[in-house]
């Protein structure tokens, strides 16, 4: 059997979205979606392991596929260490550092291990692109102001360089030949300076930079000391509140910016003002990574999924015009991003990274 397939696996808290691509070209996805139920028999996230592989094997039986036209399997990476940019195959290293959590659990560090599973069985590679641990920051990015908390590079890469690299092509360019500043707009913001294609520098997004559709962004520390130890929070209620129950969903009540902009239409006010503000603070932490490039800035890219919001676009828009042309790719197509890192290998565009050679 001619092995045409790539198979991407990008896993969430209770959802594998799979896809099936072949010749470059997504031929079968869906959304797996998994019960509270299930979910709960297992202690830590990486235990699903073994459950959310036979949901995906069961998927493929399905549809047809066999696992014998598979020449890859490519999975979404997790919080692993700091590292470069790239395609790399999954190792026994990496994925003791999945399993471990090295920088936190989370349900992408599945992928990976997932991935591995799959393709062992084949005797075929599996790949991880772009994980949230890359890292290319300039070593004066890392300075905060307090020497026991350097800032970490924790970002969404893998939209952030396809997208990237997509705006590149559409100027003629390779990535690496350009300075862009790559907004990522979802439930979490990431507003990246790309220089010659390297994530110099970004706020993370899960406390700083713009709030965003639930999260509080860079907020005042003293006030958020006073909550600390104001004995009214448990930790894990502190961290709601800033991430999940803060930004939109704190002033307006939802986490849908389809809605916000029906409050506008109707005449609501508060919500233009919170919409508005959310577009300035986006708008400002573009203008102070415009900075980081020296004003050597070829193109402002919006993507993520907020950039499907016309108005939000516009209104970040007339804030940072002057620094250089905006080009929005609305969404996330994590999914082709993941392909087309696995199919960048097999045709051997760019070599596989080894995760022990490159971590930091």
């Amino acid at each position: 059997m001619v092995r045409e397939n790539i198979l991407a696996i990008n896993p969430g808290s209770t959802s594998t979205k799979v896809a099936i691509f072949r010749n470059g070209e997504n031929v079968q996805q869906k959304n797996l979606s998994h019960s509270t139920e299930e979910i709960s028999k297992f202690e830590k996230i990486t235990d699903q392991y073994e459950y959310r592989q036979q949901v995906i094997q069961d998927w493929l039986k399905e549809i047809g596929v066999e696992t014998a036209s598979l020449a890859a399997v490519v999975g979404r990476g997790g919080l692993l260490k700091s590292m470069p940019s790239g395609t790399y195959k999954v190792t026994g290293v990496m994925i003791e550092d999945l399993r471990v959590g090295i920088q936190g659990e989370h349900a992408s560090n599945l992928g990976g291990i997932i991935a591995k599973g799959i393709a062992d069985a084949e005797g075929i590679d599996a790949y991880i692109v772009d994980p949230v641990a890359v890292d290319e920051f300039e070593d004066i990015a890392r300075i905060s102001g307090m020497p026991e908390l350097p800032r970490k590079s924790l970002v969404h890469a893998l939209n952030i360089k396809a997208v990237g690299r997509r705006a590149a092509k559409d100027m003629g360019k390779g990535l690496d030949e350009v300075n862009f500043i790559v907004a990522h707009l979802g439930g979490g913001i990431s507003i990246a300076p790309l220089k010659s294609g390297k994530i110099v520098d970004v706020n993370n997004a899960n406390d700083g930079g713009p709030f965003s559709p639930e999260r509080a962004g860079g907020v005042p520390v003293g006030e958020v000391m006073k909550r600390c130890y104001s004995g009214k929070y448990t930790p894990a209620e502190l961290k709601k509140l800033f991430v999940g129950k803060a930004g939109l969903v704190g002033y307006l009540g939802t986490n849908d910016a389809r809605d916000v902009v029906k409050m506008i239409e109707s005449g609501d006010k508060n919500a233009d003002q919170v919409f508005e503000a959310m577009a300035y603070q986006i708008a400002k932490e573009i203008g102070s990574m415009a900075t980081v490039l020296k004003g050597k800035v070829d193109a402002v890219v919006l993507t993520g999924g907020l950039a499907y919001s016309q108005i939000l676009c516009e209104r970040i828009s007339r804030r940072i015009n002057f620094i250089a042309p905006v080009k929005v790719y609305a969404g996330e197509d994590e999914m082709l991003a993941l392909a087309e890192g696995a199919m960048r290998v097999l045709k051997g565009e760019e070599a596989a990274k080894i995760y022990e050679e490159e971590v930091k």
